[in-house]
């Protein structure tokens, strides 16, 4: 279980299988690695690694259409 800080909008917890990357991470909370990064002690960590934080902060890079 991995609690993301989705800044300036929510807190989400997502449930994900141990061998997750960073972009399951992002798929699960419905982003693509084009619109959204995710930031661990508030560094960018790589899509394709694998999660090894409890909690992450998301920070969405494109909003709106």
């Amino acid at each position: 279980r991995v609690t993301c800080d989705v800044v300036g909008e929510n807190v989400e917890e997502c449930e994900l299988p141990a061998d997750a990357t960073y972009g399951d991470l992002l798929a699960a909370l419905g982003y693509s690695p084009h619109e959204a990064t995710v930031l661990v002690d508030d560094a960018p960590v790589p899509d394709d690694a694998p999660v090894a934080a409890d909690r992450v902060r998301v920070l969405r890079l494109v909003k709106g259409g």
